[in-house]
């Protein structure tokens, strides 16, 4: 059974930095697409960064030169490098990973983690 567990959030202030780690159990990363997403208050959750199987990676448009999303294979762990947080990056944050079976799809998320940014 695939298990995902997020850590590294927590309350900083504008212009801070944070690492969320995303530590998978039952599966191996480097053969999923990972992915953060974001869910902030009275929102959807939102794809912010996401990493393919080959190590391509995307994110979006506002967090483009600010995050970095990375996979150490070795430790099983994706990490989502956080600087320059606006108060906007407020919210709970979850790691996906898309495991496939053929070319069908299967994704599994984390518990998340809370990021708060004050400004």
């Amino acid at each position: 059974q695939v298990q995902l567990v997020e850590s590294g959030g927590g309350l900083v202030q504008a212009g801070g930095s944070l690492r969320l780690s995303c530590a998978a159990s039952g599966s191996i990363v480097s053969r999923n697409a990972m992915g953060w997403y974001q869910q902030a208050p009275g929102k959807q959750r939102e794809l912010v960064a996401a990493i393919t199987r080959g190590g391509r990676t995307n994110y979006a448009d506002s967090v483009k030169g600010r995050f970095t999303i990375s996979r150490d294979n070795a430790k099983n762990t994706v990490y989502l490098q956080m600087n320059g947080l606006k108060p906007e990056d407020t919210g709970v944050y979850y790691c996906k990973a898309t495991e496939y079976d053929g070319l069908v799809p299967y994704d599994f998320w984390g518990q998340g983690t809370q990021v708060t940014v004050s400004s």
